[in-house]
């Protein structure tokens, strides 16, 4: 039952060229940047990736993506990664963008052994008619288009179907966590991070703050320990590391106030 591992390197060396991988996050939030590191200097390429969205250049997945490694996103958002829109317009990179409440119970569904799922959410628009661009040509054409979704009336509303997601691995981010792989998040880590550690078949964690088994009540648990196999714990430094995507100074303060 201790499912700690010595390091990072040690935690994902057997992720294999082309796998598959949820990773957690939003935006810069909640992103297990030590394990994405590890995984770059491991080397793994060819990676179909599902999370949110890719980082930013030069942090969270955009280290990945900045190298090359990422073959396929399937994501709800781009953001202001200059390197993604570069890879995904010149044909580089596969991209299947998803409403993002679906995505987010793709990967729930996913893991809980629920193959597919009807909802109202794409409905009318090319997420269910087919249409959005996966891939462009070097000529800047659709080389591979969305395929058309079976939609279907529940009380008179039209819903789509949707496909559960799963990986071959996830990579998360936890506030706290024990020897078990039980885990608790904090704040708006909790965003996609329990998500994708349920979707993935072998789910890596790395905790800011790791106790031994009784150190977390149980009514605290935001994540078992059945759906993590291997648990990092992070150095006071690594975990202290936390960057902020965009920052603004509030006009009504003479000091300023840093919001994320």
């Amino acid at each position: 039952m201790n499912k700690v591992r010595g390091s990072a390197a040690e935690a994902v060396a057997d992720i294999p060229d082309g796998a598959t991988l949820a990773v957690g996050g939003f935006g810069l939030s909640g992103v297990p940047e030590v394990l994405v590191r590890a995984l770059y200097a491991q080397g793994a390429s060819g990676l179909e990736v599902v999370s949110n969205n890719c980082g930013v250049d030069g942090r969270g997945l955009g280290v990945l993506l900045a190298a090359g490694r990422i073959a396929r996103v399937t994501g709800s958002y781009v953001g202001e990664n200059k390197e993604f829109a570069q890879q995904y317009l010149s044909g580089e990179l596969e991209v299947e963008l998803t409403p993002q409440g679906t995505l987010a119970e793709r990967l729930r569904a996913g893991g809980a052994g629920i193959p597919a799922f009807y909802t109202p959410a794409g409905v009318g628009t090319q997420v269910a008619t087919g249409g959005l661009p996966w891939r462009y040509a070097a000529d800047g054409t659709v080389a591979l288009a969305s395929p058309p979704k079976e939609t279907r009336d529940f009380a008179g509303r039209p819903h789509v179907l949707e496909h559960g997601i799963t990986t071959d691995f996830a990579l998360v981010r936890a506030w706290r966590g024990d020897r078990h792989g039980n885990l608790v998040f904090r704040h708006a880590a909790a965003n996609f991070n329990p998500l994708a550690a349920m979707a993935g078949r072998v789910t890596v964690a790395e905790v800011e703050e790791l106790v031994e088994p009784g150190g977390l009540r149980p009514n605290e648990v935001h994540l078992p320990g059945v759906y993590v196999q291997r648990i990092v714990a992070l150095s006071p430094r690594e975990a202290a590391d936390k960057h902020i995507e965009r920052r603004t100074a509030s006009a009504s303060s003479t000091r300023g106030t840093v919001r994320s």
